[in-house]
């Protein structure tokens, strides 16, 4: 029987032959249907006729760079489904790093890196993909987010959120008054099945919490419910 992931498409967008080639052996062996760019000029042109489930997709790259493919596909159009984006690259300056999350990467690899690695990471994201939910555009209070930017406004006030703030606030605000584990949410902040503690969603949703009533000081929107997790309750 085939894996649950085997009719998944993805796009290697990678200028190196070897590593092209590489992740092309690998993830074609664990069931996946692939294609090779080695350019990023020809990367959006090719997506129009040819849409795939993921994209994995360099930063330095002749023609165009993955950065600016990124921004391009995040910005999307109308009626398409985006696919997912994991970023490769050998920068692995931070400033890098804070910056192909906030165009909207879904994950993010440094070189050199392991094949298996790779191929975990492209499942683990397809997997949050497959349970993907959708938070309405506009919510209570003026609160809307912004997809295409990763940007979370309440009239009109920009949250200044992080990557990870953005999808805490996105996946509670899709079911609310549904109660979200910590570990669910922590599949939804780390796409590479990282180990972290339950301190580190808390903090998050510290910070998320602050920023929110800065503009919205008289309202809880974030509720914490003792020893289960949290709720979005406008």
């Amino acid at each position: 029987m085939a894996d649950r992931h085997t009719a998944c498409r993805i796009l290697i967008v990678e200028d190196e032959n070897k590593i092209a080639s590489v992740l092309l052996d690998y993830l074609k062996q664990s069931g996946y249907d692939t294609h090779h760019l080695a350019r990023g000029d020809e990367v959006e042109d090719w997506l129009e006729h040819h849409p795939v489930d993921l994209v994995l997709l360099d930063l330095m790259l002749p023609g165009k760079s993955g950065l600016d493919i990124c921004k391009a596909l995040r910005a999307g159009t109308p009626g398409k489904q985006a696919p997912a984006i994991i970023m490769v690259t050998a920068r692995v300056e931070e400033i890098d790093r804070l910056l192909g999350l906030e165009l909207g990467a879904d994950d993010y690899i440094c070189k050199p890196f392991s094949p298996r690695e790779v191929v975990a990471r492209v499942k683990a994201v397809l997997r949050r993909g497959s349970h993907a939910i959708e938070a309405p555009d506009e919510l209570p209070h003026g609160l809307k987010l912004d997809d295409a930017a990763w940007r979370a406004t309440i009239a009109g006030h920009d949250l200044g959120l992080t990557a990870v703030e953005y999808q805490l606030l996105k996946v509670l605000s899709a079911r609310p008054g549904r109660i979200f584990s910590r570990e669910q949410l922590m599949d939804s902040m780390y796409q590479d099945e990282r180990v972290v503690s339950d301190r580190t969603v808390d903090s998050h949703i510290k910070k998320l919490r602050r920023k929110i009533q800065e503009q919205l000081p008289d309202q809880e929107l974030i509720h914490s419910v003792y020893g289960l997790g949290y709720k979005y309750e406008a």
